[in-house]
């Protein structure tokens, strides 16, 4: 895993920021931590609303991302989740298929969608990635929709200029 992480950058954020985490309970003790640093970090950045909702594990967090996109209430969405892999397939499958249905949420809605969900192969490795050793995954993403956010509004602000 590289450790070399961008700085969070400077977004000015629409007065109104909407941001839905939606976290995965399958692996809750490595998701939970997860989660509380990802709405520390959106709310310290200014986000006036963050909806957290819950699903089963991280196959679902697809369906639940485009439920949330559909609603059209919110700037950006958090996928958080944790996999790790096991003596079976079964890691891989719900792996590709959590990152598939993310990207193809942000993609059709074109909607900032956050893939942060750890796929590790060992409880450890999770473990390092939410207590800072390397980085922390629920800030990353926290950040990473954050920048969205900004970009977002710097299109919308270039393509009024040009109606």
């Amino acid at each position: 895993m590289s450790s070399h992480h961008p700085s969070p950058a400077a977004v000015k954020l629409p007065p109104n920021a909407r941001v839905a985490v939606i976290a995965a309970r399958f692996n809750d003790h490595i998701v939970d931590v997860l989660l509380k640093e990802c709405v520390h970090r959106l709310e310290e950045a200014g986000v006036e609303k963050v909806s957290v909702y819950r699903v089963p594990g991280a196959f679902e967090l697809p369906t639940a991302a485009k439920m949330a996109a559909r609603t059209r209430q919110f700037h950006a969405i958090i996928c958080l989740g944790c996999i790790i892999r096991g003596d079976t397939p079964h890691f891989d499958f719900v792996a590709n298929e959590a990152a598939r249905g993310i990207s193809r949420v942000a993609l059709d809605e074109v909607l900032p969608t956050i893939f942060g969900v750890l796929t590790t192969n060992t409880e450890q490795q999770a473990i390092d990635r939410t207590n800072g050793t390397h980085s922390h995954a629920g800030i990353n993403s926290a950040d990473a929709a954050l920048e969205m956010i900004g970009l977002a509004g710097q299109l919308k602000a270039a393509m009024d200029r040009l109606s």
